[in-house]
């Protein structure tokens, strides 16, 4: 089964099962929370250039944890490559922000 949401750029992406399961076996603690990573591709609070043509729709979690949704979108639609949970921030950060089209970087 395939769940889908329009992102910022108003593309369909799509969550596959079989990316989905990726998700929660390499990433076990977004197991229960698929549609959490759903609602961060939706509404996102910034969305950032990944390294290779990627991009990072970037969600808090919680206060310092931010949930990580890289995906790929296409002329006509997109797709979700994998997510994760980070308190990590710094290479975030420093990567160009595509939305919202402002100058402050802060996550």
């Amino acid at each position: 089964m395939t769940d889908s949401v329009t992102s910022k750029n108003g593309l369909s992406i799509r969550l596959t099962a079989e990316r989905w399961a990726h998700i929660a076996d390499e990433h076990g603690e977004l197991a229960g929370s698929k549609e959490e990573v759903l609602r961060a591709l939706k509404d996102p609070k910034r969305i950032v250039e990944g390294g290779g043509g990627e991009l990072l729709a970037i969600r808090e979690v919680e206060v310092g944890k931010y949930l990580v949704v890289v995906y790929r979108e296409g002329v006509e639609d997109g797709f979700v490559i994998t997510a994760f949970l980070t308190r990590r921030t710094r290479s975030l950060e420093r990567r160009k922000q595509l939305w919202p089209s402002q100058t402050s970087k802060s996550i």
